[in-house]
């Protein structure tokens, strides 16, 4: 599924309003039924889902394909903050028109309304076989999903699994949370028989990948190798800068100690980048 959003407005400027009465218009019904909560659109929800981001218009008009990243009600519209995938090539609305039943957008005015509707449409695949976009090479040693498919609030944390890291990971989880974000840790994850295929899952579906270098783990630099290939927004930390490895000195970390103060100071230092890096 995605969701379609349709206004006559300029997308670049990643934050925008829909007004409530135009949600789920040109959208079946057994699917503004899923997605409505005690009479309300269940935003939550919908924001799991791709967006298509289309000015209204059926000719050179701009669209682009991303995710809703934040939502809030206020009064009768929902005011949305959003990011455009840039790996997907900039589209054209006379492109989507020519076909608009790949799209499930068939409806006549469709193209020249504002509105929210939602398609049972998977749009990364119509774009691939329209388009044949390119897909990412598959590693050997573990899967990766073959479209990227990022979660806008997930943390992932790459550190030693010891008692002494226990306060730590606290300090990550109180960051991401005073934000809207949750956080995950390899060992409170089991979807997969090999552990390497649960953390490079974590590392690849995240929005942002905190990695621990202290005690120099060899497991934990190699994650963030794997972090740094996908490229994701890695958060470097520390007890001590001699730790970070020579080829990755160049990139800004955390130093912190791990004492109340030291992970008080932590949360606040990773607070203020997750921040920077999600624009919440």
């Amino acid at each position: 599924m995605f969701n379609l959003l349709m206004r006559s407005a300029d997308w670049n400027t990643y934050k925008a309003e829909m007004p409530l009465e135009r949600m789920f218009e040109y959208t079946e019904k057994h699917l503004a039924a899923y997605f409505t909560t005690d009479g309300k659109p269940n935003f939550d929800w919908l924001i799991q889902y791709p967006c298509l981001f289309m000015d209204e218009g059926i000719r050179d008009e701009v669209a682009y394909v991303g995710r809703v990243t934040r939502h809030r009600i206020s009064g009768k519209e929902v005011e949305i903050e959003y990011q455009i995938d840039r790996e997907v090539p900039v589209l054209r609305n006379d492109f989507i028109y020519e076909h608009r039943r790949h799209f499930d957008m068939t409806a006549d005015w469709e193209f020249s309304r504002n509105h929210w509707a939602v398609k049972e449409v998977d749009l990364y695949q119509v774009l691939f076989h329209i388009m044949r976009l390119p897909v990412r090479q598959r590693p050997e040693v573990f899967k990766i999903e073959e479209r990227e498919t990022v979660d806008p609030n997930l943390v992932s944390a790459m550190m030693p699994f010891a008692p002494a890291f226990n306060g730590v990971y606290a300090a990550i989880e109180a960051a991401a949370a005073q934000i809207g974000m949750t956080c995950h840790r390899a060992d409170n994850v089991w979807e997969h028989h090999a552990i390497i295929q649960d953390i490079v899952q974590l590392i690849d579906f995240a929005r942002i990948v905190v990695v621990d270098c202290t005690n120099r783990n060899p497991n934990v630099f190699y994650e963030a190798g794997i972090a740094h290939t996908l490229g994701r927004e890695v958060i470097l930390i520390t007890q001590s800068k001699d730790d970070i490895p020579f080829d990755l000195q160049h990139i800004r970390h955390i130093s912190y100690l791990n004492n109340g103060e030291g992970l008080a100071d932590l949360k606040d230092k990773l607070l203020r980048r997750m921040k920077t890096v999600t624009g919440r």
